[in-house]
């Protein structure tokens, strides 16, 4: 009776253990000391969008209210002040994805697509908006650097997307990119060099390379600037300039020495400086111009209509030169070459060598005897 009771007080003493946790690992994180309840506060970010993007957002909004109501994110379109918000709410659960939100209501607002723009929420995502508009100062050279990014019918930019495995979008002052972390640095770097007046030609071979190189796995622990392109700059700084002159001047003295002549850095320098122009204070003549070239000719004092008959005498004594000239040339397919008459006998043997001459008298001699003995 007594062992009876016993075992009731076991099993009234054991822990009822629920099933959905059974095959549960501890986490050492996870303790009775944190709040598993919904955010204390709210987190949000706003940005503003150009008035030509409004029809589109307009178009598409149900389709983002769609993609981060999934991770518990309310978002909010603004059409009089034009702007887009995202904030979190009592059913966010992961708290980076309020970034990962900002992130893609800015990539809309630069012109990236709906379908695109929702792929930053993953996790393998990231997205990098690179400003290229204080880069350049003249309005025409940034207008050409910019397209240079993109190449004749994108072909640049489609290069750039296959090596880096990025989705890459130039739009006005901007350039979005979403990739890799890895990959989105190289993209910065093509994108800024590029408005440094460095093709983007040049990284799309080393990435080519690199790639290469990647495959190899004896070339993983060894350096691989052996194999990239050195590409020289083209306008030097008067340090590089002044090293370049240095090292040239270095170079002559240790032929000359080599040679056999003694001749210091010091006296090259000298005379590379004596060989320079004289230095005269006089500026030198002013070239004339268009108008004074007209009053030397007589040109300035004619009359409009005999102007434009000077303007036409001269252009039809040009076109009268061309024409000339192409008769010549198609002339020249009928003229018949030069024949060379057939060289006499006597020229023949002046052009045979002094070895087949003798041959010949050698023979000539046996022949003699042969005669004589028969």
């Amino acid at each position: 009776m007594s062992s009876a009771r016993l075992s009731i007080v076991a099993a009234e003493k054991k822990p009822v253990v629920n099933k959905n946790k059974s095959h549960r690992k501890d986490k050492p994180w996870d303790t009775d000391d944190i709040d598993h309840r919904p955010f204390k506060e709210e987190s949000s970010f706003a940005t503003l969008f150009p008035k030509y993007r409004e029809k589109y957002l307009r178009e598409v909004w149900s389709a983002v209210t769609r993609a981060l109501e999934t991770h518990g994110i309310a978002c909010t379109l603004d059409l009089v002040h034009g702007s887009m918000s995202v904030r979190t709410s009592r059913k966010t659960y992961d708290p980076y994805i309020i970034l990962k939100a900002r992130d893609m209501i800015k990539l809309m607002a630069r012109g990236v697509a709906v379908n695109q723009a929702v792929k930053v929420l993953e996790d393998d995502m990231a997205c990098d908006i690179i400003k290229i508009g204080n880069t350049v100062r003249n309005k025409e050279r940034f207008v050409k650097r910019r397209q240079r990014i993109i190449g004749p019918d994108g072909s640049t930019l489609k290069a750039i997307e296959l090596l880096t495995n990025c989705y890459v979008l130039v739009q006005g002052n901007t350039v979005s990119a979403m990739g890799p972390f890895k990959s989105l640095k190289e993209v910065r770097r093509i994108v800024l060099d590029c408005m440094k007046n460095i093709h983007p030609i040049y990284r799309i071979k080393e990435l080519m390379i690199r790639r290469e190189l990647a495959k190899d796995p004896k070339l993983a622990s060894e350096s691989w600037d052996r194999f990239l392109p050195q590409f020289r700059k083209q306008h030097l700084k008067t340090s590089e300039k002044t090293a370049k002159k240095n090292e040239r001047i270095e170079q002559k003295v240790e032929a000359r020495k080599a040679a056999g002549l003694e001749t210091t850095k010091e006296e090259l320098l000298h005379q590379e400086a004596t060989k320079k122009k004289v230095y005269t204070p006089f500026p030198p003549a002013q070239l004339p111009r268009k108008v004074d070239l007209q009053l030397e000719s007589g040109e300035y004092f004619l009359k409009q209509s005999e102007k434009e008959s000077r303007k036409a005498a001269k252009r039809k004594q040009k076109q009268e030169e061309a024409t000339e000239k192409r008769r010549a040339e198609r002339a020249e397919a009928f003229i018949a070459p030069a024949e060379e008459a057939a060289p006499t006998v006597e020229e023949k043997r002046k052009k045979e060598p002094e070895g087949i001459e003798k041959l010949k008298k050698k023979k000539k001699r046996k022949e003699r005897k042969e005669d004589e003995g028969s």
